[in-house]
């Protein structure tokens, strides 16, 4: 295979695969009423003046399926990951007892999990573009490799079977993650 189309796959397959992991992260914070500790990723605490993880100053847990548990590694911590919390509109209330601070996750009303479920199309949808686009830079590559005679017309018509073939498994992949996350979100 060229050089240049193969330097061409690498980078379309690096695209899309940035895509399903960008799709995965945003689906991580749709809230589904059962706790996991990615919901507060996103949230970041004052550590030392520099703003830090609170998964870089505490220990994350779910001792059940409503809970999460975060254990500051320094009592003086608690009260500002309590704020933090707070403050992030995630819509959790922390409850503090001097040790370790809980949220209980709420079970999410009938409405509110078919909004997540459109949240979730959104999102899902969000990266199919972005698989689509990999495909068409991909694509209007070729042409100008072609145009330009650096290959063949059959090595174009192989590299777009190529980048069609990735396109469709990505496609697959996200369409199994939506799947995945819709019945997470829809059971009870």
């Amino acid at each position: 295979m060229n050089e240049e189309i193969q330097m061409l796959m690498d980078e379309t397959i690096e695209r899309m695969e940035h895509a399903l992991a960008h799709l995965d992260h945003e689906l991580a914070h749709l809230r589904a009423g059962k706790a996991s500790a990615r919901m507060i990723d996103g949230v970041h605490v004052d550590y030392y003046g520099s703003m830090t993880p609170i998964a870089q100053v505490a220990n994350i847990s779910t001792p059940d399926a409503r809970t999460i548990a975060i254990q500051p590694w320094e009592k003086k911590m608690i009260h500002t990951i309590e704020r933090a919390i707070i403050n992030s509109n995630l819509g959790f209330n922390p409850e503090n007892n001097g040790e370790i601070i809980r949220i209980n996750v709420p079970v999410p009303t009938e409405e509110r999990r078919k909004n997540l479920v459109k949240d979730a199309h959104k999102e899902s949808e969000i990266a199919k573009v972005s698989v689509r686009s990999a495909r068409k830079d991909a694509n209007d590559f070729l042409k100008k490799l072609l145009k330009g005679k650096e290959i063949s017309e059959d090595e174009e018509k192989d590299a777009g079977d190529q980048i069609q073939t990735l396109t469709d498994n990505f496609t697959k992949k996200i369409d199994v993650m939506l799947a995945t996350k819709e019945k997470e979100i829809l059971t009870i």
